[in-house]
């Protein structure tokens, strides 16, 4: 694995696909840190793959926009938690605009609080132009609810640009509702 990932890093590898030696032809990636697995994610890629008829896979990108990079015995440890249970794939992608670039035509699952980060400026230089691409690489979003501020949030609650609106697709609340973060679970496990 270390060769495998040094060459992602230095960028002679787009990306390593764990659990199998073929990408799925219809897939949607769940990005996300993985630390630890817990039900919420298991949940939200059933449900997602419900929505979409795509194969899910869990994807873990070496670099984050908002943390430091991984290294190789993080990365294995990670991936040790899915085995046998998950396909997965890491990149060196941090964003959603990366990461559609390397996979045309995937579909992404992820939670409102990712949503709303999606959409926030504050990542991109020009979310319509953003959203355009997207478009154009025909990608999507299945979009979960989440306890968010104390109140469940789903899809209806975020300002999606006009015209941008059918990148985005609702699972239902009745489909799936985990209200687990991993932040909290890291949270109890250190007290």
């Amino acid at each position: 694995m270390k060769d495998a990932l040094d060459q992602l890093i230095e960028g002679s590898l787009p990306y390593i696909l764990v659990g199998r030696n073929y990408f799925p032809d219809k897939a949607i990636l769940f990005p996300g840190s993985f630390n630890p697995l817990h039900k919420g994610h298991q949940g939200l890629l059933l449900a997602a793959e419900r929505v979409s008829d795509r194969e899910g896979l869990l994807e873990l990108s070496v670099t984050n926009v908002d943390k430091p990079p991984l290294g190789i015995v993080e990365v294995e440890c990670r991936l040790l938690q899915l085995k046998g249970m998950y396909l997965a794939v890491l990149t060196c992608a941090p964003t959603f605009a990366e990461k559609a670039e390397l996979f045309p035509g995937v579909w992404f699952a992820m939670g409102f609080d990712t949503a709303v980060r999606l959409l926030d400026p504050k990542y991109h230089d020009d979310v319509s132009a953003m959203l355009a691409r997207f478009q154009t690489l025909e990608t999507r979003f299945v979009v979960a609810g989440r306890l968010h501020a104390g109140k469940f949030q789903g899809l209806e609650s975020i300002n999606i640009p006009s015209g941008f609106e059918k990148l985005f697709i609702p699972i239902p609340e009745s489909l799936f509702r985990e209200d687990v973060s991993s932040t909290e679970l890291r949270g109890e496990i250190g007290s």
